[in-house]
């Protein structure tokens, strides 16, 4: 079954539909040539649409419901994964799932947050919101992941950190900052790849490595379009227009030098073949990481502390050139 079609879809939609209702009658040669002339439209549409975007458009494709998550990662990339669950301190976050698997032959820690499929998943995953004791759990493992001198692979998509009381209660922030820091100094590669959604603290809270990558269609924001528009315009309908501003693109934020690189995805993105976006994902974890390895651990250390150091100097000249002041 074709993934869903997203609202600026709507031309592919309508050629899939035409699709769909010849798959439905008897098979002739002449309705299988009509099959593959309307799929090569779809290919020729989805390439026009997908080559001018627009950031809201973006957000929408690195929401979509069929497109790759951790889980499929780890189907494909990382046999032999064997989960570590629970922070040690109060409970299990089902929103970050952790576990140390073998990536080509080499034992790795891989990390990141799950959103879940169905509505089941999704309540059981809290929608991919993390609590304090999710962003614990992957301090844990990645604590264990320096003892035993593992990589670590980050997989971020996540809307934000849980915000709810009880979440405040346990020190959701604490935990965030108590990863900032610790992550900082992790004597041991890690390569963080923004595969989804890379919403506020919550997306921080695991995102600090040696390297720092996005899938080409994900996004990385302080804040989502939405919660910008409520915050700025008192208008959530605004949310295109806070997507523009927010500058949350793969490629603005690898202009600001907030990111190291961006990950092509198939055309159309992640979600219309997750076994080519898997391949390539796979093709950069790899180059990327015999670059890090091959660092000693001083020089590791102080590239990443210099990474972050200059993000927010990037930050500071953008301003300055945006307003003059």
């Amino acid at each position: 079954m074709p993934p869903e079609t997203l609202d600026f879809e709507e031309p592919i939609a309508v050629l899939l539909k035409e699709i769909e209702a010849l798959l439905l009658l008897p098979r002739t040669d002449a309705r299988q040539r009509e099959v593959e002339s309307l799929q090569r439209r779809i290919e020729s549409i989805r390439a026009d649409l997908y080559a001018t975007l627009t950031p809201w458009q973006r957000v929408l494709v690195a929401r979509h419901p069929s497109r790759p998550g951790l889980e499929d990662f780890i189907q494909r990339l990382f046999p032999g994964f064997v989960e570590l669950h629970g922070d040690r301190r109060f409970a299990d976050d089902h929103a970050i799932m952790t576990g140390f698997a073998d990536y080509h032959g080499q034992p790795v820690l891989v990390v990141g947050h799950v959103k879940g499929r169905d509505t089941k998943e999704k309540i059981f995953r809290n929608f991919g919101y993390a609590r304090p004791e999710g962003y614990r759990k992957a301090m844990r493992a990645m604590r264990l992941a320096e003892k035993f001198h593992r990589p670590v692979l980050v997989f971020v998509d996540t809307p934000a950190a849980f915000p709810g009381i009880e979440s405040e209660e346990r020190g959701v922030a604490e935990a965030i900052a108590v990863n900032l820091r610790d992550m900082m100094v992790l004597d041991t590669p890690v390569l963080v790849i923004v595969s989804g959604e890379g919403g506020s603290g919550g997306a921080l809270g695991i995102a600090i490595g040696d390297r720092v990558m996005m899938q080409e269609y994900a996004i990385y924001s302080v804040i989502p379009p939405e919660g910008c528009a409520a915050l700025v315009w008192r208008d959530a309908s605004k949310k295109a227009e806070a997507a523009e501003a927010l500058k949350l693109t793969a490629p603005d934020l690898l202009g600001f030098g907030i990111i190291d690189e961006i990950i092509p995805e198939p055309i159309g993105g992640a979600h219309t073949d997750p076994e080519a976006a898997a391949r390539i994902v796979d093709t950069v974890l790899v180059r990327t990481l015999k670059e890090v390895s091959a660092l000693d651990s001083e020089a590791r250390l102080a590239g990443r502390y210099d990474k972050f150091r200059n993000i927010g100097r990037l930050g500071i000249e953008y301003v300055d050139d945006a307003t003059g002041e």
